[in-house]
């Protein structure tokens, strides 16, 4: 009699155990697909360094520009003027 309450006992322990885990592996997979979607979604939101510098680049291509023309108009002022 007392090996069979041994036996359920440990029976029902050993189940208790066995769904405790069974939920953690369940949450860590789901906290797993979640953090992989995340990843996603937050790579969708930056840009790369490599964007970043050409974006630079062609602005400061622009103010090149602008500065070789303000410098040809103050040439032409100064001509004009003297």
């Amino acid at each position: 009699m007392e090996h069979t309450l041994w036996s359920a006992a440990l029976s029902l322990v050993s189940a208790i155990i066995l769904l405790w885990v069974n939920s953690v592996n369940n949450e860590n997979k789901r906290l797993s697909i979640l953090l992989s979607k995340t990843r996603e979604e937050n790579a969708e939101k930056y840009v790369t360094k490599n964007d970043v510098h050409n974006d630079i680049n062609r602005v400061l291509a622009r103010l090149d520009r602008l500065d070789e023309k303000l410098d040809a108009f103050m040439k032409e002022q100064r001509s004009a003027i003297g």
